[in-house]
């Protein structure tokens, strides 16, 4: 079995209290053919210093737009066959590069999702949906690997998206250049993702405002997603009001 050399970008800034988890959790993998670079946004706390002290880190400390510039740099100095995203505060279980070989070994694939558990495990990679939801992968860092080629090919992600660039790379992906991508099992969870983290914190208007302007510049029809962005806002309004309800 061939042995890939698997790139795994982190980004952060300001994180002293998880970014060695983080970086633990690279290091005590099975699967030892890889490279870890932590993408570090000009921290004024001591997560440099902390990242400093591990040797097999490559620290690259400079300003950056927002995340998907930092994450655009990590994978302009990627040097692997496979680039892997791992967020701070974000880890991966022992074996976890060691299924990602595996699955890029045995099977025809440009890209993986795997299992990640969250508040709940996620596992399914549902690609036929993309076309009116965005959320059909488990999650972004931690799951997400791609081909470097295959990355090359995609190109960096859009930085004009403040939260949800990855929705714009995985959309040009699988529609518009049709790449190939399968899921693990539902037993062969990669890693734990923080739901504490940016895509927590954002406005949903805005949330589903920026996912409809990312389907229109990718080609969608404008009265179809008018009506998706409808349904979605009331959708969201429901379920807050029978939240409420519940919770009485």
């Amino acid at each position: 079995m061939k042995k890939f050399k698997i790139s795994i970008i982190t980004v952060v800034k300001n994180d002293e209290k998880n970014i060695e988890k983080t970086i633990q959790s690279v290091l005590n993998q099975s699967y030892k053919n890889y490279e870890h670079i932590v993408v570090d946004g000009k921290s004024n706390d001591n997560t440099v210093q902390i990242v400093k002290k591990f040797r097999k880190v490559k620290l690259i400390s400079k300003k950056d737009k927002n995340l998907w510039d930092a994450l655009n740099t990590g994978i302009k100095n990627s040097k692997g066959d496979i680039i892997g995203v791992l967020n701070s505060n974000d880890v991966y279980f022992k074996n976890a590069l060691k299924t990602v070989n595996k699955y890029f070994n045995k099977n025809r694939i440009d890209f993986l999702f795997g299992a990640v558990q969250k508040n709940r495990l996620f596992y399914k990679f549902e690609p036929k949906k993309i076309h009116y939801r965005f959320n059909i992968y488990p999650a972004h860092s931690v799951g997400f690997f791609i081909k470097s080629t295959k990355q090359k090919k995609l190109g960096l992600y859009n930085i004009n998206y403040d939260i949800c660039s990855d929705y714009d790379l995985f959309y040009r992906m699988i529609v518009k250049n049709k790449m190939k991508g399968i899921n693990t099992n539902k037993n062969e969870i990669l890693g734990k993702f923080d739901m504490n983290g940016l895509s927590s914190k954002v406005n949903i208007i805005k949330f589903y405002y920026q996912e409809v302007k990312i389907r229109y510049k990718n080609g969608q029809n404008f009265l179809f997603l008018a009506i998706l962005f409808i349904i979605k806002i009331l959708n969201f309004l429901r379920n807050k009001i029978l939240k409420k309800i519940f919770l009485k």
